[in-house]
């Protein structure tokens, strides 16, 4: 696979090329991990360094010690300087330790330094690892920055907490013209959107709406959009039926592992975050910290996390060699145990014993499966995003939340409290209960928390003004009603802004 479509800009051109110097080292930042990362790192580190990689590696410290030193972010400011200096960072797995105060590293990498595609190739290598898909060769390409992996979270009654889902236009471009300008630069031929924009119409239907818009200008390529739950079981099912993948953040999570794990195994599966200025590489699986110390741990995850690396450097011939090594390995039946037979065919060997069998097979080809080709021809795609016109934006209402457990969560009794109190213009229309309307006219089945939604608006082509709404918490705070949150109601260009309640 061609992989230079991993690249962004014409500045990381420029640098890529001056990485391309045979006799200039290129300069990476190098995190040994948790758990199973040191050992599958070693063996890695002894992988580069046999197949001539052209790199200087610089040990950065990241994850489980440095959260256990009080730095809650799990990296200190050195680490960031190497960073910044090396602008590639090749990262074993880091396990963030359980509890509240602790932001997950990976997460806090991706959005700090703008990675924001994750690429994740999911091919399989039948017969010599196990699947039950022999042909599946697919992509997934998921949003890395944005959607609920924001982490902004609150608690906002005794019974209720949210998670905020982030959808930007921007953030959706491009992530969606990346995945059609790694499809056309890797021959392939159909980019597939998971979504879920018919029960979230406002944030999946913009990621769906931005894709669309992008695949039109790609009519070589074949695009479809699919719901996220059917997609996601014939992916299981049928995964010839897909090509490259392109999701939102929280579903290229799960999907991509889906995918690895029916390729082969996640383990074997590398995975690349690439941004305008900064790239990191991984293995997709964990740090699996229950085998730590055992020398079992399959070091393939992070190979092809580093395979990828080198293209991107500009290394193309240092990775040809060593996916052909890996492939030859597996071909002649060399495997760690998570990957072996469970019968008495083959005797699975240690991380270490992988690791010198791949360095003996530098310089062969396999002679069943495919052999690698990487190009690395050093060019790479420019991606730009769209200017947003700015539409005629009206506020029209407003949404208070409350926490409410009095009389007995009667929607009725809260109803007629708030109509009761309320002067102006600004008028009660409904009130929901996680999402369902439940007043007027509520179902008496539906089941009630302490959490409100109670959405406040204007006749029709009336405009709210913000003293308004002011005047309208005044006269709740004043009544001795809890607000603990309020949502705007605009129109964008006479389009409604945001969602119905349920039955509304």
């Amino acid at each position: 696979m061609d992989t230079t479509a991993l690249n962004q800009s014409p500045q990381d051109l420029e640098v890529n090329m001056k990485h391309a110097s045979p006799d200039k080292p290129v300069p990476i930042a190098v995190a040994r991990g948790d758990g199973i990362g040191p050992e599958i790192m070693d063996a890695v580190l002894f992988l580069l360094d046999q197949a001539e990689a052209r790199i200087d590696a610089r040990p950065i410290e990241i994850g489980e010690q440095v959260y256990h030193r009080g730095v809650t972010a799990g990296i200190e400011p050195s680490a960031w300087e190497t960073v910044r200096e090396t602008r590639v960072i090749l990262k074993a797995p880091i396990t963030t330790p359980r509890g509240k105060g602790y932001k997950s590293l990976n997460v806090t990498l991706r959005k700090s330094l703008g990675l924001f595609a994750n690429v994740r190739p999911c091919p399989t290598f039948h017969p010599f690892i196990h699947t039950v898909h022999p042909g599946m060769d697919v992509v997934i390409i998921r949003e890395n920055e944005e959607d609920t992996y924001g982490g902004i979270e609150h608690r906002q009654t005794t019974e209720v907490t949210q998670c905020l889902k982030l959808i930007t236009a921007p953030g959706s471009e491009k992530i969606a013209r990346y995945a059609f300008e790694f499809a056309r630069r890797n021959g392939r031929r159909k980019v597939t959107c998971f979504v879920k924009d018919n029960i979230m119409k406002l944030t999946d239907g913009l990621f769906h709406e931005v894709f669309d818009r992008v695949a039109d200008e790609y009519p070589d390529i074949e695009s479809d959009a699919m719901i996220i739950d059917i997609a996601t079981a014939k992916l299981a099912k049928q995964p010839d039926l897909f090509d490259v993948v392109v999701l939102p953040n929280l579903y290229g999570d799960i999907v991509s592992d889906v995918a690895a794990e029916i390729s082969g195994s996640v383990g074997i599966c590398g995975s690349a975050n690439v941004g305008e200025r900064y790239a990191m590489f991984e293995a997709v699986h964990g740090s699996a910290p229950d085998i730590a110390g055992k020398g079992i741990a399959n070091p393939s995850g992070l190979l092809h996390g580093a395979i990828l690396m080198l293209d991107h450097i500009g290394q193309p011939d240092v990775a040809e060699r060593l996916h052909n090594a890996w492939l030859k390995t597996i071909e002649d039946g060399v495997l760690t145990a998570d990957v072996a037979p469970r019968d008495a065919s083959t005797e699975a060997v240690s991380t270490e014993a992988f690791a010198r069998a791949v360095a003996n097979r530098l310089g062969e080809t396999p002679q069943q499966l495919t052999a690698a080709r990487h190009d690395g021809d050093g060019s790479a795609p420019a991606i730009t995003v769209s200017p947003t016109a700015k539409p005629s934006k009206q506020l029209v209402g407003v949404d208070v939340f409350l926490d409410w457990d009095a009389h007995e969560r009667n929607p009725n009794v809260l109803g007629r409290e708030l109509e009761a109190l309320v002067g102006g213009a600004l008028k009660l229309k409904m009130i929901t209960n996680r999402g369902t309307k439940v007043y007027p006219d509520g179902q008496p089945e539906t089941f009630c928390t302490d959490h409100w939604r109670c959405r406040f608006t204007v006749p029709a082509d009336g405009v709210v003004q913000h003293a308004e709404v002011i005047a309208l918490l005044a006269a709740l705070e004043q009544a001795g009603f809890d607000f603990i949150k309020t949502e705007h109601l605009y129109t964008f260009d006479g389009e409604r802004g945001y969602s119905l309640g349920q039955g509304e």
